[in-house]
């Protein structure tokens, strides 16, 4: 058996057990991959990780940068309580019309709501609404400005608050410093701003799985 077909093997063993998908978020996948989505959306493992996270976490409040069709934003509005709130930031307007679909029909569109258009234009109009503090932040968008979506995050956050930024191995081209390659050079930049900024502390965790070889950064908000 192959590398890939055993860590295939193992993520199904694992989702079967531990993180099922329901009609809803199947329904989202098959919505999204219908309408030509890339398939680079969370696995459900990992989906629930983060549900995990933001539940241990008590989060009330959720920043999500890189929306594509919903899956991540239903399994982290559903650790939210019914007063909670879920921001969403996605560059494609189809992208974000798919993803408020299959929100709203896991009945989550009073908690979660997508905003269109580059998240360095959305994240200060944010910002400009003086919004309650976030408790968590989730980052799976253009990796070329990694850097500048976790310097937005410590904004928009408190002390205590989660960071965590998806996609860091870049099938290990992570550690090629003079890379040309934009997601590569982007997500260097950002492991460099959260290994450096005082109130920051971190770690980054390769995976293998269904998605390949891969991994994230987990960090937290220091006072």
């Amino acid at each position: 058996m192959s590398g890939s077909q055993l860590w295939d093997d193992v993520d199904f063993y694992f989702t079967t057990h531990l993180s099922p998908d329901d009609e809803a978020l199947q329904a989202c996948l098959r919505d999204s991959e219908a309408a030509g989505l890339p398939h680079v959306n969370v696995t459900a493992n990992q989906g629930k990780f983060l549900q995990l996270l933001a539940q241990i976490q008590d989060a009330r409040t959720i920043l999500e940068i890189g929306t594509l069709g919903g899956y991540s934003t239903i399994w982290l509005g559903r650790a939210l309580p019914t007063d909670g709130r879920l921001v969403s930031l996605e560059y494609n307007p189809r992208h974000a019309e798919i993803a408020s679909r299959n929100i709203a029909r896991a009945g989550l569109e009073k908690i979660a709501e997508v905003r269109v258009g580059p998240a360095l234009e959305s994240l200060p109009m944010l910002a400009d609404e003086n919004p309650a503090p976030f408790d968590l932040v989730f980052i799976d968008a253009d990796k070329a400005n990694n850097a500048h979506y976790v310097e937005w995050a410590l904004k928009l956050t408190h002390a205590g608050s989660l960071i965590v930024l998806d996609n860091v191995v870049r099938g290990g081209q992570v550690l090629d410093a003079q890379s040309p390659e934009p997601s590569v050079r982007g997500t260097r930049a950002a492991i460099e701003l959260i290994a450096s900024h005082p109130r920051l502390s971190g770690t980054a965790l390769q995976t293998v799985g269904s998605k390949g070889y891969d991994g994230f950064a987990l960090a937290r908000v220091l006072p």
